[in-house]
């Protein structure tokens, strides 16, 4: 199911071409410019994710749309033996490569391109699976997810943090206003690249949230599809597994 998103830049781009190329424009400036746009909160939104993975002890992690592999890097807390950072971005996993570097973590943390519908892992390959802030960038949501339950072993964890709407009509004010005008703003006045925060503040508002992404997931195989709103509804962790 293709994402209802106006094209980033060039129409007559495939929505991966087009999130491909984004993605590389603003590998550089993209983590110093999220904490200024999140606050900083989601540093806390990633760690509780951590936690969640942890308490299943897993030994081998995937972390899709991995980017600069802010992710990838917590999750070293779960004592996982292998951890593989995916992003379709080289540019983005750059920057990881360089912050696992600098971290130590070459041993634990491999960072590979490739396509989230597309992965290169055999069937029943991970004990968890996580995706951060990139699901919504999928092209075709349901065959992204069919991938994942397939690479996902039997009673392994997967877990998505992903921006969502609130439900309480102030709280849904505030972060319309936010996410369609200042966000589309700072993009503009601190990245080079002036179209990638409009596309990111829209994708974030038309995506599923709750329980129609609860839904999906149950129509692809998921079971035990939870979802958990953080920080007034503003995102979301969802957790599921497979039978």
């Amino acid at each position: 199911m293709a994402q209802k998103v106006k094209p980033y830049k060039d129409s007559e781009a495939t929505k991966k071409a087009q999130v491909t190329q984004m993605f590389d424009t603003i590998s550089n400036e993209y983590d110093s410019l999220n904490r200024v746009i999140s606050f900083g909160i989601d540093v806390k939104w990633r760690n509780k994710v951590v936690k969640l993975v942890a308490e299943q002890q897993p030994q081998e992690i995937l972390d899709i749309a991995t980017g600069t592999g802010d992710l990838a890097i917590s999750l070293t807390a779960t004592n996982a033996e292998k951890i593989i950072g995916l992003d379709i971005s080289d540019g983005m996993l750059e920057v990881g490569r360089k912050k696992i570097k600098a971290k130590n973590l070459n041993s634990t943390i491999s960072m590979v391109i490739g396509d989230s519908e597309d992965l290169p892992f055999e069937t029943n390959s991970f004990d968890a699976i996580t995706v951060a802030f990139g699901i919504r960038n999928f092209e075709n949501l349901e065959k992204g997810l069919t991938e994942i339950l397939r690479v996902l072993k039997p009673n392994g964890i997967f877990v998505i943090l992903e921006t969502s709407v609130p439900t309480n009509p102030f709280y849904k004010f505030g972060y319309t206003a936010y996410s369609k005008y200042i966000l589309p703003v700072i993009g503009k006045l601190f990245s080079k690249d002036r179209v990638a925060y409009t596309y990111l503040s829209e994708s974030a508002y038309v995506f599923p949230y709750g329980e129609t992404l609860n839904n999906i997931l149950r129509k692809i195989g998921f079971i035990n599809v939870e979802d958990k709103p953080q920080t007034m509804g503003v995102a979301t962790i969802y957790t599921a597994s497979k039978s």
